[in-house]
């Protein structure tokens, strides 16, 4: 039986500091790499696992199924290249993305309706497709059992503010898988407030890539096979750049996240 309450405590405690929405991330070193619940107000609001098949090997494998697939022919891709720091500046490592589950309306793209993700049509990315839901229910099942009270908040909130049809599993309506993709600070708007979003990181020979919120001054150690669930709509935060260590290395991260675009549709 494994013990949750071992889990290290850490109390969030705002900070001052000068970062803005848009600001480039640079490298920063974890100092959030073990086993972790985040309290704010004496209320657990999210949490860290360093090794995800501790706690669910279901879970783990899921994930690994997901990335293999992922980084195969098997699913479409939105890709982009840059430099990879590696090496030299003629080396390029490469990006890609990939949606699934519900996509909200798009007017400025003359898309003015939510639709379900153009992946969910592709025969070959079936098997993705069905391991990122299994892994998304996993992921609940891990929220549920670890902070109880955000799990139940969130039901009732997905429940009350998303149509069934829009919803991916219970707590969330879409995820995206961002292989090598690091981001500006910013802060996810459009996502549904009290809900929290789920980040799984599969990686290899690569540093970086891990999410830091400077209200903390908390950096999340995104090494291969960690989870971390927050609530993306508080902070400004953003991830460090990527750094291959050899030729073909990598970072994934496979998200879950709620849209509020979907009230009322």
């Amino acid at each position: 039986m494994i013990i949750y309450t071992a889990m290290k405590r850490v109390d969030l405690i705002q900070l001052e500091h000068n970062t803005q929405i848009g600001d480039v991330c640079g490298h920063i070193e974890p100092n959030v790499t073990e086993d972790t619940i985040f309290y704010s107000e004496g209320e657990p609001i999210g949490f860290y696992i360093k090794d995800i098949s501790k706690y669910s090997e279901k879970a783990s494998k899921l994930a690994s199924l997901a990335n293999q697939e992922l980084r195969s022919k098997n699913v479409p891709k939105s890709v982009m290249k840059r430099s990879s720091g590696f090496l030299n500046a003629d080396n390029e490592v490469l990006q890609y993305s990939t949606i699934v589950g519900s996509v909200p309306p798009k007017p400025h793209m003359r898309r003015p309706y939510a639709t379900i993700s153009s992946v969910h049509n592709v025969p070959s990315a079936k098997v993705f497709i069905k391991a990122m839901l299994l892994l998304c229910k996993e992921s609940e099942e891990l929220i549920k059992k670890i902070i109880p009270n955000v799990y139940e908040a969130q039901l009732k909130l997905i429940q009350d503010n998303v149509p069934e049809k829009w919803r991916f599993s219970k707590l969330f309506t879409s995820s995206i898988s961002n292989y090598n993709i690091p981001a500006p600070f910013h802060r996810d708007n459009g996502n549904i407030k009290g809900c929290v979003n789920v980040i799984i990181a599969k990686k290899n020979n690569a540093t970086g890539g891990n999410t830091t919120v400077p209200d903390y001054n908390a950096t999340v150690d995104s090494c291969d096979n960690s989870m971390l669930v927050y609530p993306a709509w508080r902070n400004v935060h953003g991830v460090t750049p990527i750094v291959p260590t050899s030729e073909g290395g990598y970072r994934n991260s496979l998200v879950f996240y709620p849209l509020k675009a979907f009230k009322g549709l």
